[in-house]
């Protein structure tokens, strides 16, 4: 998508779509729309005179041929309620107006910059390209056929800051980012095997100037993963992977070297402890926090954050077989500890738990892991709000400030002492499941365990990885949730 300033008055704009909003309960020329000529504020009044234009949220009008300007339709969107308007809502407002034009074969807009919303530059962009994508690539007749090719930033002749045309190359940039990890997450499983998904890791490595290993399964065997190899012994066809991707750039600090850990299980039977088959088929998505960990990596190879960061993640299917690990198996990992397998459905912390181990071993001072760990963070917060675990305060509060910056919605779950109970073995050092009751909680502080006193924080993605119904300024389908706020956590480091 071609990405630019235009800065001639928005009456001499040649283009075939502008754009601008509109505040709900206030004057139809309010928001952006107030930059328009006096002939086309008149018509927009007009319109609301008559109850055609309100401002409401996502709502969506067009003029043809508007009065005073050269374009060829103007589309109004609503802004809602003023008070309520946020960076959050910009980049979604620019996401509707997007996807409404190009469903009607638009290929260019120009988009109304208010006079005091240059610094937002990166939300409308990012709202763009993340608005430009839809998850149908294996149909023959696709949506995505439909694209935008251009956007244009209309300054309506305001000068740029010294800033903008870094605020546009970062909006691109985490869009992009956002896109790469819903394509791996939307990719069948048939097609994005572990090996699949080491490749693309390393060609995107490779790409944009990380470093990259990829590990098999005499590998994992060797550094005496027996969690992360009792998971992949049971897919002969598909070996297992271990990703790692590292980010050293000059001069940044010894220390943090944040630690990003994503299940990369590239698909979930649930081996012995099989899966009911309804809804099987959305296991392929069981790799969303490697996926997670992927794109952030990506962004940050760009954006150059002073910070050292080095992202693992552990790939592998988890099928039933005749090698398949099973109920009652006692399986020794890489930390020492022992583990007595309850369900072979719990298997996400098991590979993350020798994968966090690890990455302790290559000098991470802080460990952050993204997965689709648990139907219970489902039940609990919805698909709608990732949950966040972790023992030490100060980086839960980063984490979620993070989130709250980028727009994200996370929120923290206990993890206490008490619940340690429920995930004790007889005959081994932990049980891999703790029972139905707080599932999400007893998961995240397994994966814990292994963490030991490095800082960690665990994110829940069950819910918040797919939509199964499509937003105004987003496709149903892989979300790339977790993006924003791990990249805004990490550029928070600078020299």
């Amino acid at each position: 998508m071609k990405t630019e300033f235009r800065l001639e008055p928005l009456s001499q704009l040649d283009v075939s779509a502008l754009v601008a909003y509109t505040f709900e309960d206030a004057p139809a020329s309010s928001g952006t729309a107030e930059r328009l000529p006096e002939e086309t504020r008149q018509q927009l009044q007009e319109l609301q005179t008559a109850g055609e234009l309100t401002g409401k949220s996502f709502e969506l009008t067009i003029l043809r041929k508007p009065a005073g300007l050269t374009v060829a339709k103007l589309l109004v969107v609503g802004a809602g309620k003023r008070e309520k308007f946020s960076e959050t809502l910009l980049r979604q407002l620019a996401g509707a107006a997007a996807r409404h034009l190009r469903s009607r074969g638009g290929r260019e807009l120009a988009w109304i910059l208010g006079s005091a919303e240059l610094g937002a530059v990166a939300s409308v962009v990012e709202g763009v390209v993340v608005a430009d994508y839809d998850s149908d690539r294996y149909r023959t007749e696709r949506s995505a056929e439909k694209s935008i090719d251009s956007l244009l930033l209309a300054t309506g002749g305001d000068a740029l800051p010294a800033d903008a045309e870094g605020a546009l190359t970062q909006g691109r940039i985490l869009g992009e980012a956002q896109n790469f990890t819903r394509d791996l997450v939307n990719e069948p499983s048939n097609i994005m095997t572990p090996t699949k998904l080491a490749e693309r890791a390393a060609e995107m490595a490779a790409q944009f100037g990380l470093e990259c290993e990829v590990f098999g399964p005499e590998d994992i065997q060797r550094l005496k993963m027996g969690a992360f190899w009792a998971v992949a012994q049971g897919s002969q066809t598909e070996p297992a992977r271990l990703i790692v991707l590292r980010y050293s750039p000059e001069g940044a600090p010894e220390q943090p070297v944040v630690g990003l850990i994503g299940k990369g299980i590239t698909f979930d039977s649930g081996g012995i402890s099989i899966k009911p088959s309804e809804n099987m088929h959305e296991m392929k998505t069981d790799m969303a926090g490697g996926a997670t960990m992927l794109g952030v990596m990506q962004a940050i190879a760009q954006l150059k954050p002073m910070v050292r960061v080095t992202a693992l993640i552990p790939a592998t299917e988890n099928m039933p077989s005749g090698n398949a690990f099973k109920p009652g198996d006692v399986v020794t990992s890489m930390s020492g500890k022992t583990i007595e397998i309850l369900n072979t459905d719990a298997e996400g912390r098991l590979v993350l738990a020798d994968a966090l181990t690890y990455a302790k071993q290559l000098g991470c001072t802080v460990l952050i892991d993204a997965a689709t760990l648990t139907g219970a963070c489902m039940v609990a917060l919805g698909n709608i709000t990732t949950g966040v675990f972790g023992w030490n305060k100060e980086w839960v509060n980063r984490v979620l400030d993070a989130a709250n910056a980028a727009g994200e919605k996370m929120w923290q779950l206990p993890v206490d002492d008490d619940y340690r109970d429920l995930y004790k073995s007889a005959i081994a050092d932990l049980a891999n499941t703790g029972g139905r009751y707080g599932g999400a909680i007893t998961a995240a502080m397994f994966i814990g365990e292994f963490a030991g006193d490095t800082p960690w924080v665990h994110l829940d993605i069950a819910g918040t990885r797919w939509a199964n119904d499509e937003k105004p300024y987003r496709a149903k389908g892989p979300t790339g949730h977790g993006v924003r706020t791990l990249v805004q956590l990490l550029t928070d480091f600078q020299a």
